[in-house]
Formats: structure tokens, sequence, C-alpha cells
């Protein structure tokens, strides 16, 4: 064995160690979260992340690894739930003799079905075109989910009981917690295989295909093909997502499934999470739950702070939240972060007393907006306020320009030092001469 080789195992050996101990942590998470988090509203909440985790993963294949801009992606997802849950009836009626733990491999085979189908088209273009026909594809099936409604089940949906036949092993799949374990191993399962095709050939040449299709296509491949099977890929994967959406459920309505909105659903999250990095759509799914559960039940401008945090993302953390995790990681590694401790707590400090103002005055208005007849008395965060007076809104806004002002200083502080770390950390990596 040459000293190279015995280098290049030390390197590996850690880096092997790390996605280990990462891979048992994501499982341990998957296994204790119902001990952790008991209530049924918590499970309920788990459940959807974690088809919604190989949902928003599977968008990224398209997204994030194949640079393709999709506003469609709830077609596969959708028709994946519409084919599971028929599959579903017709195995109720004992005329598939299928259990329900091979359903979401129905759906999954249902979405690659239809992802072959208009893929072929969809894929033929790239860049905006390619969003384009998406978006075109998207409407068409919405518009389709009202024309049929013996298959789309009309305004009303398609219903189903999961509970049929003899159970598996024993396992009925009639209460919530089996139902989120079920979907607990397809989201371990999924998210191993997804990640296991980031480093197959496939993956590596749609990487490349995202990054200069011209040189791919000067080397021999077709980076209409390598974008097809990737479709393909993702599509099989939205179908299983759309599957265990509708098992958890037990419905699933129509044009609603299919909509452009819940594709731009995908997007938005996938975005927020990180596209630029696998674990990114992780946290977009967990953000896409807290969002539409818990936010909205919190807010009804709760869309309208959804907007401006993607617009914030967009000015200042274009790599979402994942990049700036990997960002804050680097200086741990190199022993820096304390001298970011202080700027953080005025970020966090004076950013909280800004939202605050400014929350409260959107809440104001809304209030006064849609709920006028009930008078001008809202709870905000526990307190009541009084919209229609004087004395609130002027707090409310000293409250957001004290907070804006100091975030504004904090921000300042916080970009000289951020600087001058990573000048630092440059400095000592050219001196050791070992890449970040």
């Amino acid at each position: 064995m040459t000293a190279s080789t015995v280098s290049s195992a030390q390197a590996t050996r850690p880096r092997n160690v790390g996605r280990i101990a990462a891979w048992g942590l994501f499982a341990l998470a998957l296994i204790a979260a119902p001990y952790v988090f008991t209530s049924s509203l918590a499970l309920t909440m788990l459940s959807q992340i974690g088809y919604l985790i190989i949902i928003c993963l599977s968008y990224n294949i398209l997204l994030g690894q194949g640079g393709m801009l999709s506003f469609g992606h709830a077609v596969y997802t959708g028709l994946g739930s519409f084919i599971a849950i028929h599959a579903i009836n017709m195995a109720g009626r004992g005329e598939l003799p299928i259990p329900l733990v091979l359903m979401p491999i129905v759906g999954g085979l249902a979405g690659a079905f239809f992802a072959v189908l208009l893929g072929f088209v969809t894929t033929r273009k790239s860049g905006t075109t390619f969003a384009m026909i998406t978006l075109g594809i998207g409407e068409l099936v919405a518009s389709m989910a009202l024309m049929f409604p013996e298959f789309f089940g009309g305004e009303g949906g398609i219903t189903t009981d999961r509970v049929y036949g003899q159970g598996f092993m024993g396992i009925s799949f009639g209460p919530a917690i089996q139902v989120y374990y079920l979907i607990a191993v397809y989201c371990f399962i999924c998210t191993a295989l997804m990640y296991a095709f980031t480093g197959t050939p496939l993956g590596r040449i749609l990487n490349a295909v995202r990054d200069n299709p011209e040189r791919v296509e000067f080397i021999g491949y077709n980076t209409q093909r390598v974008r097809w099977f990737a479709f393909i890929i993702a599509g099989f994967f939205a179908g299983v997502g759309g599957a265990l959406a509708a098992i958890n459920f037990e419905i699933v309505t129509g044009a609603d499934s299919v909509s452009t909105i819940r594709s731009g659903g995908y997007l938005l999250f996938t975005f927020l999470g990180g596209a630029g990095f696998f674990f990114g759509p992780i946290i977009g799914a967990v953000l896409l739950v807290f969002a539409s559960v818990l936010l909205s039940e919190l807010s009804k401008a709760w869309l309208l702070y959804l907007g401006l945090v993607f617009l914030l993302m967009v000015m200042y953390a274009p790599g979402g939240i994942a990049s700036l995790i990997m960002m804050n990681v680097r200086v741990v590694r190199f022993g820096l972060w304390r001298r970011l401790a202080l700027p953080y707590l005025g970020l966090a400090v004076s950013g909280l007393v800004a939202v605050l103002g400014a929350a409260a005055m959107v809440e104001m208005t809304y209030h006064l907006q849609l709920n006028a007849a009930m008078g001008s008395e809202l709870d905000f965060l526990g307190r009541h306020l009084d919209a229609a007076s004087t004395a609130t809104w002027l707090g409310a806004g000293a409250l957001l320009a004290v907070g804006g002002v100091a975030l504004e200083a904090c921000r300042r502080v916080f970009v000289r030092r951020w600087s001058t770390i990573q000048e630092h950390i440059e400095q000592q990596l050219q001196r050791t001469g070992v890449a970040a």
C-alpha cells in the first residue's frame, strides 16, 4: 500500500463516519419523534413532514441538481395520489391483491408513467421555455380534473378507507401512529435512494447538464435524454409522496391536488430550504408544514409574512437556509464562532423588536378590514390591542422604527466582523493548503 493510498483512506474514513452518524441521527429522529411530540396535532404534522420531505427532495432533483425550474411538479404528486387511492379502493373491494404497504410504490409507478409521457415533451427544451411548458401542462391537468369527475371526483374528490384485508404482519394502519411509521419508513428509504442518485453517473452528468450543457453535448451526451431520465426519477418519488399523502388523509381532492398553486408551494419551500444542498429541501418540507398548519392558524396574514420572508431570502440569502447553516459551520470549524456571538444576539433582539412592531401593524390592518364588525380589539401574542387607538398605532410604529434602526446598526457591525472572519479563514487555508 502506497503513502498516497494510506492518506486517501485516512481522509475518507472520517467522512464515512460522519455520513453514518448523520443517517443514524436521521433514522433516530424519525423513530423517536412521536414519543417526543405526543399530541395528535404533532403526529399529524410529523406525517405531513414525512411525505413532504420525499416530494421536496424529488422536486430538487429537477431544480437543484438539474437546474430545471418546474411549475408543474404537483401534476405527478397529484396523479400518483389519484392512482393510489383508486388502487386502494379496488383492493378494498377485493379486485386488486395489493397490501397497503405497497400502495406508495403503485403511486410512484404512476408518477413515473406520467413523467415518461409528459416529460418527453417537457424536457425537449430547457431554461425559461421548460418552465413555461411545465406551467402549461400543470394548468392543462388541473382543468382536466374538472372535466373528468369519474376519475378525479369533481370538487368533492375521491375518498377511501385505508383499513382493508388482513393487514400487514397484524398491523391494520387504522391508528395514526401506524400510518406515521409507514410514512417514516418510506421517507428514510426514499431519502437514501435520492441521496445515492446524486453519486451515480446519471446524477453527476445531470449536474454537468445544469452547469454547462454545451460542453456535455460536445463530449457526446444527449442532454435532453439526461433531463428526461431525471424527470422520470423525480416523477417516481413524487408519486410515492403523493400516495403517502392519500393514505394519510384518506381523501384526494380534485383540481387542488394538481394545481399550479401547490407546485408553487413545493418550489417556494424547496428554495427557502436551500436547493443547492441535499438537506435543504428537508428543511423546506418542515417549514412548509409549519407555515401551512401553524402560521395559517395564528394569522390571516400568513401569506403576506411568507412572501416577505421569501423576498428577504432572495435578496440576502439566495442559497436558502441550508447555505446559512453551512457558512456558519465553516466558521465553527475554524473556532471563530465566539466573535459572532454578540453580533448575532444583537441581530436577533433588534430584528425581533422590528418584527413585533411590523406584525402588530399588519394584524391591526387586517382586523379593521376583515373583522371590523367584531369590534376594534384583537388578541396579539397574548396581549389585547385596540386597532382604533392612535396610541396603539404609535407604539407599534415606535417598535418598528427603533427595531429597524437598531437592526441596521447591528447588521453593519455583523458585516464588518463577518468579512474579517472570512478573510482570516482564507488566509489560514492558503497557509495550510487545505480546501474548505
